[in-house]
């Protein structure tokens, strides 16, 4: 690997900003894989289907989730616009099945590649190559975030740890270093993230916002305050 190269791995948040996979890694004529269209509510793959593909969302938000046996679901991981989701096809389990769902949040519109097709892409294209290694590195240092979120008994802990790890998630991917964070999530897909009840994440987000910690209405996004949630789980005045 070049000296320029290390220096940027070296500094965790170029990495992460710069060379984690996406739509703009395809080809631009489009020449590689077959567009897709997802209703709101379909799934792009249920437990079973054959794990042959990786995706990549053009536009709307997709639900890679997964359930348990009483038919619970929770959330691994909501996917925006240019990310990649199937990435798991590489190193699939049970004789390449699909262990989750993938579900459009929203009406979507997707890229799928064959996992043939894509492998053939990545050895001829060294920059796509080491963006997809990167973001394996980073959706398992994610992964092993949430399990600790997880851990958490307490529901303030648990749910204010979650949107800490959304907020730095989407602060990394925009550039921006600011106190509050923007979150297009619901209350619903908080509780399937948190594995809470919705009325669990409902009375806990109200004590949040009487703190001050976030902000939020019908109609409109949910506004963190990173500095003083960040504070508040650490025990620390927020009133200085």
């Amino acid at each position: 690997m070049p000296k320029d190269t290390m220096r940027e791995v070296a500094d965790h948040r170029v990495c992460q900003t710069l060379t984690g996979l996406t739509l703009d890694h395809l080809p631009r004529d489009r020449s590689l894989g077959k567009g897709r269209r997802y209703r709101k509510g379909a799934d792009a793959w249920q437990p079973g289907d054959r794990a042959d593909s990786i995706f990549f969302l053009r536009r709307g938000q997709v639900a890679v989730m997964t359930s348990d046996k009483e038919g619970r679901e929770v959330i691994v991981r909501l996917i925006g616009a240019g990310e990649p989701f199937g990435e798991l096809c590489f190193c699939a389990r049970a004789g390449g099945l699909r262990q989750t769902f993938a579900r459009a949040v929203v009406d979507c519109e997707a890229v799928e590649v064959k996992l043939t097709d894509f492998f053939s892409y990545l050895q001829k294209n060294r920059d796509a190559m080491t963006a997809f290694v990167f973001t394996f590195c980073m959706r398992l240092s994610e992964a092993e975030q949430r399990l600790e979120v997880l851990a958490n008994r307490g529901a303030e802990e648990r749910l204010g740890r979650l949107l800490l790890q959304l907020a730095a998630s989407l602060d990394r991917t925009s550039g921006a270093e600011t106190d509050e964070v923007t979150l297009h999530v619901s209350h619903d897909e908080l509780a399937q993230m948190a594995a809470m009840s919705r009325s669990h994440v409902t009375v806990t987000m109200g004590k949040f916002r009487d703190r001050g910690l976030v902000r939020y209405e019908r109609g409109f996004p949910l506004a963190v305050n990173v500095k003083s949630l960040t504070a508040y789980l650490e025990g620390e005045s927020i009133h200085e």
